[in-house]
C-alpha cells in the first residue's frame, strides 16, 4: 500500500467528517477511513493509478469568491453557502425549479419520486436566486441549468428562461427526460424562442433493457422522437447525459459515441455520470457496482477500436491556463474551471469525413498548455509584447489546418460566441463522477465548480447538496402534496 495523500471524508452512516487516506494498491487508487462509531470503510477512488497521477499534474487552485455567502462555523461540508474556504467560481449554476416528475426513476439525485412533498420555488424566488448568482464576485455566473424533478412540468418554464437571459445568463440549459419534447415540435420551438441554449437530455443507452433498469420503462422511442423534434425546431445543441451503471449500459459507450457522431448536427456533448451509490451497501456489493472515470476512459478506447484513447482525455482544469492567458491579455476576468483534477475528464472529438478524430490528433495539448502558462506570467507582469510573442510561438504546437479552422477565433476574440462556434464544430466527450458518502473527498468539494442556488441565498456545491443538504433544504421550502393540489386546483399525475 502506497499512501498518496491525507484528506477528509464522511462516515457513510452518520455523515460526520472523518480523516481519510488515499492510497495506491495493485495499480488502483483507494480511499480508506474509519469512524469511531461505525467502523472502517474502504472504497475504490480511481481504477487506474497512472491516470490518477497524470490528472494530478493539471491541478489548478482557484481564488474563490470575494463575497462568500456564509461564514466558517462548523467547517466543510456543513457551512456550504459558498463559504470562505471555497476555492472556485461558479462555472455552472443549477436551480431546481420543481421536484415533481413524470417518471419514477431507479437512479435519481433528487429522489424526486419518493419525497412525499412538493418543492417548487416561486417565480419570485427563482428571480432572487438568479440575481444572487449574478452577484458573484469577481466573476458573475453566466451558465445556468434549470433542473428538477422535471423542469418541463412547469407551465412557466419559458418565462423562467427569458428571465434568466434578461438577467445576464448567456447559457441557459434545461435538464430533461425528454417526454414533453417528444410530444411536440412546437414546444421545442418555444424553448428555443424563449432563449434556451442547450437541452441536457437524459440518455442512458440505445436499447429498451437499459431504460427498464435505470428508469423503469422503455424510453428509446421517446429519446429518438425528442431528438428529431429538437432538430425540426432548429435546436442544434443537445447534450446526451448518460448515467453509467456497471453491467447495465457500460457496454454501450461506443454505440452512444457513434450515435452522437451520426447526429452531429444536433448533438454537442456526451456527458457520462458514473452512478453514485446511495443507501447502505456492504463493500462487496459496492465493488460490483462501482465504476470510475478511468473505467469510462478505458471502455471508450476498447469500444471505439482505439480511435479514442485513454490519454486523449484531460481533467477539467487543463483549460485554466487558456482562460488566464486570454483574460490577462484582454484585461478581463473569465470563469476559471478550477475543478479538482479527479472530478472529471474530457476530450473534444471532431467528425472528419464521417470518422471520429480526437482533438489530440491536431496538436500537442501538454506543450500548448505549458506555453499558455508562460503567456499568462508575462502578461500579468506587464510584458504584453513578450506575452503576445509567446502566444504566437505556442501555436507551433497546433497543426495549421486545425488552428485556422477551429482555434484561432477563440484565442483572438476570447468571446462566448467564439467558444460557442468551436463547440458547434465538435462533440465534447466527458465524464463527471459525482461523489457519494463512500468516496466523498472534502478536497474535491472545496474546488467544486457546479453549484446549486437555493431560496435562502446560499450557493451549494453539487456533491454536498446531493449527499447532505438536499432533504433539509427541500423540506424547509416545500409544501404538502395536498396543499399543492389545493393551491393549483389540479391533480398531479406524478410528483415527488
Amino acid at each position: 500500500m502506497q499512501p498518496l495523500k491525507k484528506t477528509q471524508s464522511l462516515c457513510p452512516e452518520c455523515l460526520k467528517v472523518i480523516d481519510a487516506t488515499i492510497y495506491e494498491e495493485n495499480g488502483k487508487v483507494y480511499m480508506q477511513k474509519t469512524c469511531h462509531e461505525h467502523g472502517e470503510f474502504r472504497d475504490l477512488y480511481w481504477s487506474d493509478y497512472r491516470q490518477y497521477i497524470r490528472a494530478e499534474k493539471f491541478r489548478q487552485t482557484g481564488e474563490g469568491l470575494n463575497n462568500p455567502r456564509t461564514k466558517t462555523r462548523k467547517g466543510c461540508p456543513y457551512d456550504c453557502g459558498l463559504c470562505p474556504n471555497h476555492k472556485s467560481h461558479t462555472a455552472l449554476a443549477i436551480i431546481d425549479v420543481t421536484n415533481r416528475c413524470n417518471l419514477r426513476c431507479n437512479v435519481c439525485f433528487a429522489n424526486a419520486a419518493t419525497a412525499g412533498y412538493v418543492y417548487e420555488p416561486t417565480k419570485e424566488q427563482i428571480r432572487a436566486m438568479l440575481i444572487n448568482l449574478r452577484k458573484n464576485d469577481p466573476v458573475p455566473a453566466t451558465a445556468l441549468q434549470f433542473s428538477g424533478g422535471e423542469p418541463t412540468i412547469r407551465d412557466d418554464l419559458f418565462e423562467l428562461i427569458r428571465m434568466a437571459k434578461e438577467l445576464g445568463f448567456r447559457h441557459v440549459e434545461v435538464n430533461t427526460n425528454g417526454l414533453r419534447l417528444a410530444e411536440s415540435v412546437e414546444y421545442c420551438k418555444g424553448l428555443r424562442e424563449a432563449g434556451m441554449s442547450t437541452v441536457y437530455l437524459q440518455f442512458d443507452g440505445l436499447t429498451p433493457d437499459v431504460y427498464k433498469f435505470t428508469r423503469g420503462i422503455d424510453l428509446v422511442d421517446v429519446k429518438m422522437r425528442a431528438i428529431e423534434n429538437l432538430r425540426k425546431a432548429e435546436v442544434f445543441s443537445v447534450v446526451l447525459v448518460v448515467t453509467l451503471v456497471k453491467g447495465v449500459n457500460d457496454h454501450q459507450l461506443g454505440d452512444i459515441i457513434r450515435f452522437a457522431a451520426e447526429n452531429f448536427d444536433v448533438v454537442r456533448c456526451i456527458n457520462v455520470q458514473p452512478v453514485s451509490i446511495c443507501g447502505r451497501l456492504p463493500q462487496e456489493e459496492r465493488e460490483k457496482m462501482r465504476i470510475t472515470i478511468p473505467d469510462f476512459m478505458r471502455l471508450c478506447e476498447e469500444q471505439t477500436g482505439g480511435k479514442i484513447r485513454m490519454d486523449d482525455f484531460y481533467p477539467v482544469p487543463t483549460v485554466v491556463p487558456i482562460s488566464k492567458a486570454v483574460g490577462a491579455l484582454k484585461g478581463k476576468h473569465y470563469v476559471e474551471f478550477t475543478a479538482h483534477p479527479h472530478c472529471g475528464m474530457a476530450t473534444y472529438i471532431f467528425i472528419e469525413n464521417g470518422d471520429i478524430v480526437p482533438i489530440t490528433r491536431y496538436g500537442n495539448v501538454d506543450k500548448f498548455i505549458e506555453s499558455l502558462k508562460k503567456v499568462y506570467e508575462d502578461a500579468v507582469q506587464g510584458k504584453e509584447r513578450k506575452a503576445k510573442l509567446r502566444l504566437i510561438a505556442a501555436l507551433r504546437h497546433v497543426k495549421l489546418n486545425f488552428l485556422r479552422k477551429y482555434l484561432w477565433r477563440v484565442i483572438r476574440e476570447g468571446s462566448y460566441e467564439a467558444l460557442g462556434d468551436l463547440q458547434r464544430r465538435s462533440i465534447l466527450l466527458s465524464a463527471m463522477h459525482f461523489m457519494d458518502p463512500y468516496n466523498f473527498d472534502l478536497e474535491r468539494i472545496e474546488n467544486c465548480v457546479i453549484h446549486y442556488a437555493i431560496p435562502d441565498g446560499r450557493i451549494i456545491p453539487f456533491c454536498t447538496m446531493n449527499s447532505i443538504h438536499r432533504p433539509n433544504i427541500e423540506k424547509q421550502f416545500s409544501i404538502s402534496i395536498k396543499e399543492w393540489q389545493k393551491k393549483h386546483k389540479a391533480e398531479i399525475c406524478a410528483y415527488a
